[in-house]
């Protein structure tokens, strides 16, 4: 089967999101081209690779033409490496072989499953559903979706009762470099990372957002400009100060970052944006790596 891309999937067996759900082990697409495809394992052996003959097919470059398996076993459901290019990974880490357990991440190439078993596994599964509605499936934090229908309601909420809202944007100066120079594995492995470093640095009441590609938004309610501009230069250090390796090479990962706050000026959610744009961008012409606002 094709889909519009030219792409081909072949699998075992497919549920579309309002089938019913028989199977007590499955895994989810939850990052790449078929988001949100479900594929059950029925199998004892479920193959993954770009060759037609597997029963998920990637048509990535990425993906060896066998990849990968996930097999039962006497162990378990266990994901296996098949000598790949560029490995498997289960939860970050490369393997030749792991038990699996419920919620896992796998990744072949550039492609993200996530793996369900158990009683409950159709409520699992309707709630990842729902998770990719407002997550991004590679970095785990917000999407530009959810981000943009939570920050309509705090603009809307911050100009009604003249409070303070600051937003800071940014994202990764030269980060095409990183992917032609050491591919795009290496890529998404600086995302996942820079996301996780900074997610811990987020409170509860504000927002980490992946705005697209490698921009991010933050949002700081009951922030004025200086708190803006002071946290979007703690954002500037981290990153920088970070140790970003990857497959052994090591990475200089920087960023530049744009703060907009509220004012009399800013009458519709898009100025604030479009201003926190024109500041990063202020920040790359001065020669990258800083902050402005």
């Amino acid at each position: 089967m094709k889909n519009n891309n030219g792409d081909t999937t072949r699998v075992t067996s497919m549920h579309s999101i309002s089938g019913s759900l028989d199977s007590s082990d499955c895994i989810i697409q939850i990052y790449g081209i078929h988001l949100g495809r479900k594929y059950d394992l029925l199998d004892q052996i479920c193959s993954i690779g770009r060759d037609p003959q597997n029963s998920i097919v990637l048509d990535s470059d990425s993906v060896s033409r066998r990849h990968a398996v996930v097999e039962l076993t006497e162990s378990g459901r266990t994901v296996r490496d098949l000598d790949s290019t560029n490995g498997t990974y289960l939860n970050d880490i490369q393997i030749r072989s792991a038990i699996l357990s419920n919620g896992d991440l796998i990744k072949v190439g550039d492609t993200i499953f996530k793996y369900l078993t158990g009683a409950n596994v159709e409520a699992l599964y309707h709630e990842e559903i729902y998770n990719m509605t407002i997550r991004d499936g590679l970095t785990q934090v917000a999407n530009k979706r959810f981000l943009l229908d939570s920050l309509d309601k705090e603009f809307s909420r911050c100009k009604r009762y003249e409070r303070e809202l600051s937003l800071i944007m940014f994202d990764l100066d030269h980060f095409k470099d990183v992917n032609d120079q050491f591919g795009h594995l290496t890529g998404d492995y600086v995302l996942k990372e820079l996301a996780s470093l900074l997610r811990r640095r987020i409170r509860k009441e504000e927002l980490f957002a992946r705005y697209g590609g490698e921009e991010f938004v933050i949002v700081l309610p009951e922030s004025g400009l200086d708190v803006g501009l002071r946290f979007g230069e703690i954002v500037r250090k981290m990153v920088e100060e970070h140790h970003f390796e990857f497959e052994g090479q090591q990475i200089r990962v920087t960023v530049s970052v744009g703060v907009a706050t509220l004012s009399a000026e800013t009458n519709a959610l898009s100025d604030l944006l479009r201003i926190a744009d024109e500041k990063l961008y202020e920040a790359k012409r001065s020669g990258r790596n800083q902050v402005k606002g």
